[in-house]
């Protein structure tokens, strides 16, 4: 007879009692047995499976509030390198509808987004508030900046009673702008609608579009 410990998948020794014979007779007192299967592996203790499993737990905790990004590439009708904040104001000295009143502001949205499907313009953020928007936009490289929101503006003013200040203002965001520090602008300006108390999170703000949220 012998005995034989075998590991189950808790972790627990198991002695099994079995009899072995070889051929010719029994096998004598101290000699070794021989076979040809390969030795099996250590088998992890219980404490060691317990902390895999917190070091793996740990590790899913810490990408979990990474937000996931869209495939959002820049157009080849773009101009190369070319990203634009852009701020338009309504004329406070007029009264008129708020850019983010219910019937005026997805009007507003859809505008824009027709002018990037017609390649006037290719929206990165653009964010719209009470009495101005926020945008970060890029042209193409045939066409004036200029020339495309006056455009813009010329209509909302035609089709909707939109009354703009004059002008708009516009800052070209330079190579060490991009990155880390655009992040920083696109947060907050995601942020304004929370600042001004219209909302309590940027994600529950409607008056936006923002692809990479």
């Amino acid at each position: 007879m012998a005995t034989v410990r075998v590991m189950n998948c808790e972790g627990r020794a198991t002695e099994l009692r079995k009899s072995r014979s070889r051929k010719g007779g029994s096998r004598p007192p101290g000699a070794m047995l021989k076979t040809n299967a390969p030795s099996a592996p250590n088998l992890p203790t219980r404490s060691e499976i317990a902390f895999h499993h917190v070091s793996v737990t740990s590790v899913k905790k810490l990408y979990r509030g990474f937000a996931r990004r869209p495939q959002h590439e820049v157009p080849s009708w773009v101009e190369d390198g070319a990203l634009f904040h852009i701020r338009i104001g309504q004329d406070r000295h007029v009264a008129q509808s708020c850019l983010t009143s219910a019937d005026l502001a997805p009007l507003l949205l859809e505008s824009a987004r027709f002018f990037e499907q017609t390649q006037r313009w290719h929206i990165t953020l653009f964010v719209l508030m009470p009495d101005h928007l926020h945008a970060l936009l890029s042209f193409p490289a045939q066409e004036a900046m200029s020339a495309v929101i006056s455009d813009w503006k010329r209509f909302q003013t035609t089709r909707r009673s939109v009354v703009w200040q004059d002008g708009y203002f516009d800052h070209r965001l330079r190579d060490d702008e991009r990155g880390e520090q655009l992040s920083i602008k696109m947060d907050y300006m995601r942020n304004n609608p929370v600042a001004a108390g219209l909302c309590a999170h940027p994600e529950d703000w409607p008056w936006k579009i923002d692809p990479f949220a």
